[in-house]
């Protein structure tokens, strides 16, 4: 049993383009910085925006292909955990940040729409070469399909039994 569940989902916009770095063994370390918006309308009935900024991390494979195909202003779905950590500025200051850790991405949108490319993207895991099938969102349990019964031929079809 698991001992706990660090997951975020996040559907949003990057705010400018990715910047990979590569490690010395070679692994592809890619940052980018994604803007989420929520809309809700206040007490007087006023529309209301709240746009948050989280910093993703793609690591490996993940973090080529979002390197070579995520632009400003690509909309993207990322799956991930969340990591905060904290560093010592150069005036001493301890700094505290939130990461997301990717670890499946799915560029949304076609072409002209900020899709970073290609015709509306893949889906993306840690490690992969190639997008992977869409995921099945049933909440159904799956069924087999029933056996299909040989047709008849319809050889003696004609157009006048099209009833439009």
């Amino acid at each position: 049993m698991a001992r706990g569940i660090n997951k975020a989902i996040l559907v949003g916009n990057l705010g400018n383009d990715p910047e990979t770095k590569y490690t010395q063994s070679g692994m592809a370390v890619t940052k980018i910085s994604l803007a989420t918006t929520s809309v809700r309308k206040d007490r007087d009935g006023n529309t209301q925006e709240r746009t948050e900024w989280h910093r993703v991390t793609f690591f490996g494979k993940l973090g080529e292909i979002a390197g070579e195909y995520l632009r400003k202003g690509s909309q993207v779905y990322v799956e991930g955990s969340i990591r905060y950590d904290k560093y010592t500025g150069q005036d001493g200051q301890e700094r505290y940040f939130t990461d997301i850790i990717a670890d499946e991405m799915q560029m949304l949108g076609g072409r002209g729409e900020g899709g970073g490319g290609g015709g509306g993207g893949g889906n993306y895991e840690r490690g992969e070469r190639s997008p992977r099938p869409p995921r099945q969102e049933s909440a159904a349990p799956r069924r087999q399909a029933p056996a299909q019964q040989p047709q008849p031929a319809m050889d003696d079809f004609s157009d006048d039994d099209i009833p439009f």
